[in-house]
Formats: C-alpha cells, sequence, structure tokens
C-alpha cells in the first residue's frame, strides 16, 4: 500500500499542526463503517509520546510521506491500496478530498465510500 499526498494537504496538514502547536504529531488515518456509503475516512493528529493506539503497535502501520508520518490501523489498511489526499478550497470552505481506487462508490460528501 501506498499513500499519495499533494502538495495542498501537505501545507494544510502542517497548518494545522502549528495552529494546534503539534508540529511533531503524527497523522492517524482510518476508515470506520458509517457515512453515507458505508464506510468513511478519518483523519487526526496524535502526539507521538501520547498517542492513544487504537490497536496494537503490531497491527498498526506508519507511512511516511515526506515530513508526514501517517499511523493506519490494520483494518484501514485493507481499504487504502494507493489512497491519493488532496486538499482544496471552494466556496463553502476547505476539505481533504479522497481517491481510492477500491472506491467503487463515492458519497457527494467526499468522505464516504463503498468498496466491493
Amino acid at each position: 500500500m501506498a499513500i499519495y499526498i499533494s502538495q495542498s494537504a501537505a501545507k494544510e496538514i502542517e497548518r494545522i499542526r502549528a495552529s494546534r502547536q503539534q508540529p511533531d504529531s503524527l497523522v492517524r488515518l482510518q476508515v470506520k463503517t458509517g457515512g453515507c456509503s458505508g464506510l468513511f475516512y478519518v483523519l487526526k493528529l496524535e502526539n507521538p509520546q501520547t498517542k492513544s493506539l487504537s490497536a496494537p503497535a503490531s497491527e498498526e502501520r506508519i507511512y511516511e510521506v515526506g515530513a508526514i508520518s501517517f499511523i493506519v490501523d490494520a483494518r484501514s489498511d485493507a481499504y487504502l491500496q494507493d489512497l491519493k489526499l488532496d486538499y482544496s478550497e471552494d466556496l463553502m470552505g476547505g476539505g481533504f478530498r479522497f481517491q481510492n481506487s477500491l472506491a467503487i462508490e463515492n458519497c457527494d460528501c467526499g468522505l464516504s465510500f463503498t468498496v466491493e
């Protein structure tokens, strides 16, 4: 599996880290059940010293993408093959955009998806 991140998404993550005074934080990327299409993405910052593990460390992977480290649990990892993460702003505000090669359907919200 690989995670690809656009320059705008990387800048937004860095901006969020700085605004929360967590410049060294890790980014937890999860897929959870729910949302409009059955599955949805969750992104959250975690302090590397006090990160809360949702799974034993042996069941998690860390993906280094430039200066950003993503923590992905084994269950979520199965849904994130070649994920592309972008960030864009429009008249309604800004948000992260996910392009997932495994998704067969995406909700208009951009966070929810369906796989086969």
